[in-house]
């Protein structure tokens, strides 16, 4: 550890900074300064943490804020984590650890009332308090057995745009989505450029353009898009083409119907790959015959780390009413304590007690509870939480549920 030094990095830095990002993911480390250039304005500096052994970047993380809707539609700030490598030279030195530690610290200080990031790898993040809390699910669907769908009823249109309509419309419905569905986080402008190309990075060429389609209805309100590509493959001379889903988000369930409909009714599309989707997806019951939709891949998305316990708990809706003591234990000293939650459908108080526990758990499963997607029944099952108070963990499972499960479309 002699001459290892941790700390934000300076804007010269960033290219090389960068360069280590890649070859921690497997990518070129031939990275042009044309990128750290056009990355610059979208990265807060102080943020952006490097390892440097002797000068030399050799690990990195990097956060940023951003909105992670809790269940009833409140959006709630995170301090949203990024970017984490260590190059293999200098693993099992403690420096992932050493930056956590510094970011989750001065996440708390700025008042950030939780932590999020989508992990890599699954055995990482649990000692560092982060727990799963979003799912996705991928499916391959057999257009061919899919086409024995009834067609839908729907009063609107479904036309093609290009990347700068995409640009223009995309906002408000993916505002609309993240309004009504926990676990969707809020997307920058750069998401945006990116998504449609109107910002390239160098890594990233060649671009190629996808297809958009836009979900209009009766009254010509944008409620869906869907951005795909097609590999224009043919075997002999049957097509065999498959598209893959970039993007499909809606703000209606007629909206979400539809664009599945207008995709199953592509000529030469044989298959379609969906890309993540909720592991409640409606996709598989729209069809004539659901098994035309067959799960190939299924895993933890968004983790979450709690930071500020009673903020978050007051954030969220609950459908029911109860009264449950939780303790909560932190080993970084961050978010642990005693609380007592006190909710109603109308609304909810959590603040610190002396009463005796009801239930108690590591900071780790807090996430997997927080947005609903996991049962407290389940958690006392696995060992992951204790129930002081006999029944309180079937008390707690129609509190935290949620009536649909959580799903982040995005990776960050």
């Amino acid at each position: 550890m002699m001459g290892m030094e941790i700390r934000s990095i300076a804007g010269d830095e960033l290219q090389g900074w960068l360069r280590t990002v890649a070859t921690g993911f497997h990518a070129s480390p031939d990275v042009e300064a044309e990128e750290a250039d056009l990355l610059r304005p979208y990265y807060d500096l102080d943020r952006t943490l490097g390892a440097f052994d002797d000068g030399r970047c050799v690990a990195t993380f990097r956060s940023f804020t951003h909105e992670v809707t809790a269940v009833g539609g409140a959006p709630v700030t995170s301090d949203a984590i990024t970017a984490v490598t260590v190059l293999p030279t200098h693993r099992r030195r403690g420096l992932l650890t050493r930056m956590m530690d510094l970011d989750l610290r001065a996440a708390k200080d700025r008042g950030d009332p939780m932590a999020s990031l989508v992990a890599a790898e699954h055995l990482i993040y649990s000692r560092y308090g982060f727990g799963p809390a979003t799912w996705l699910t991928e499916f391959r669907v057999e257009v061919g057995r899919a086409r024995t769908a009834p067609v839908l009823e729907f009063d609107g249109r479904v036309d093609l745009v290009d990347g700068a309509e995409v640009r223009k419309v995309g906002p408000a419905v993916h505002d609309r989505l993240r309004s009504r569905l926990a676990g969707v986080v809020s997307r920058d402008d750069r998401w945006w450029r990116m998504h449609t190309g109107d910002l390239v990075l160098p890594s990233s060429k060649p671009w190629k353009e996808p297809y958009h389609a836009v979900c209009r209805s009766a009254a010509g309100e944008v409620e869906g898009l869907v951005s795909y590509t097609s590999d224009g493959k043919w075997d002999g001379f049957q097509p065999d083409c498959t598209a893959t889903v970039q993007e499909l988000i809606a703000a209606t369930p007629s909206a979400e119907r539809a664009l599945w409909h207008y995709l199953c009714s592509i000529d030469w599309i044989t298959r379609i790959e969906t890309g993540g989707r909720p592991s409640d997806d409606l996709l598989p019951l729209l069809l004539g015959d659901p098994r035309a939709a067959r799960v190939v891949s299924h895993g933890d998305s968004v983790w979450l780390r709690p930071l500020d316990v009673p903020r978050l708990l007051e954030a969220r809706s609950y459908a029911t009413s109860a009264s449950l003591v939780l303790d909560l234990h932190d080993r970084a000293g961050l978010a642990g304590g005693r609380f007592l939650l006190e909710a109603t459908p109308d609304g909810a108080t959590c603040t610190p007690t002396t009463r005796s526990a009801d239930l108690a758990f590591d900071v780790s499963a807090f996430g997997p509870l927080y947005l609903g997607d996991e049962s407290a029944v389940r958690l006392a099952a696995l060992g992951r939480l204790t129930e002081e108070t006999p029944g309180a963990a079937a008390l707690a499972d129609p509190l935290f549920r949620a009536a649909r499960r959580p799903w982040c479309p995005d990776i960050f």
